[in-house]
């Protein structure tokens, strides 16, 4: 079992439990009853995701955050162009709660980070405030790709969809996703690689919004990202333990502004 199965194992165990307490049904009347969705514009200039991130599985506890409304308050002050908010408990420390409290403070659009492998994670993200979900492409099969990614548009929500490699960059572009994101973190031993980046952005379409995940612990990353071709860098850890989040945030912002160029395809 990879490391990405035994999480999300541990997300249809929790899941069952949420459902018991909040039915389908109820959660998809949530949904429709929601505050309307915050677009992410997908032609907007290079910017920051800026990430609500108490702990990981590969470096342990990062940050208590204690208010995560006011640390997504700040991350807005800084020009961060959207709020990633981890909602997943076992590994990450995240809550529905905390997706609540980042909508409430702060006027960006919101992403759900978890692991969407069911129909009710959809409506439960809707139902929270989120704007934005992720679909991991290694978690899911390509009929359930197409399926929640074409849910996710139908709730109003974007959907950032994951790839770690070629092939999963050719099934992201296969079911027409603009908001791509490269993980240059490998899922079964969870190192990261940010050589990994370029030869999949260079594949992706010049349509599409180019998200680079993982291994952004300052500028000189950001820059790099920025010159392989990536419209946005989601940032977590780098900014939950560096004391200064919103000033981060505005220089890596800067900084992949001023490195960005045009992305040509393989």
């Amino acid at each position: 079992m990879t490391v990405l199965d035994d999480i999300i194992a541990g997300v249809r165990e929790d899941l069952e439990a949420r459902r018991r307490e909040v039915p389908l049904t109820a959660i998809v009347e949530a949904a429709a009853a929601a505050e309307p969705v915050r677009a992410f514009d997908l032609d907007a200039d290079f910017g920051v995701i800026a990430e609500v991130k108490r702990r990981s599985p590969s470096r342990g506890d990062l940050a208590e955050i204690p208010d995560p409304g006011t640390l997504a308050g700040l991350y807005a002050s800084g020009g961060a162009r959207a709020i990633s908010v981890l909602t997943e408990g076992r590994r990450f420390s995240g809550s529905l709660a905390d997706l609540d409290a980042v909508r409430a403070a702060v006027d960006i659009p919101v992403l759900r980070k978890d692991f969407m492998v069911e129909e009710y994670q959809f409506h439960e993200a809707r139902a929270h405030g989120a704007d934005l979900v992720l679909l991991i492409v290694a978690a899911l099969d390509p009929v359930q790709l197409r399926d929640f990614h074409d849910l996710a548009a139908s709730l109003g929500m974007t959907a950032l969809v994951e790839t770690h490699s070629e092939a999963e960059m050719e099934t992201a572009i296969d079911i027409g996703a603009r908001l791509i994101g490269v993980n240059t973190r490998n899922l079964k031993d969870l190192s990261v690689d940010t050589a990994r980046f370029a030869p999949l952005a260079g594949r992706a379409p010049a349509e599409a919004t180019l998200v680079a995940e993982s291994g952004v612990a300052g500028t000189a990353d950001v820059e790099a990202y920025a010159r392989a071709g990536a419209d946005a860098v989601l940032v977590g850890e780098a900014l939950v333990i560096g004391g200064d989040p919103d000033r981060a945030v505005a220089e890596f912002t800067a900084t992949g502004r001023s490195a960005r160029s045009p992305r040509i395809r393989a």
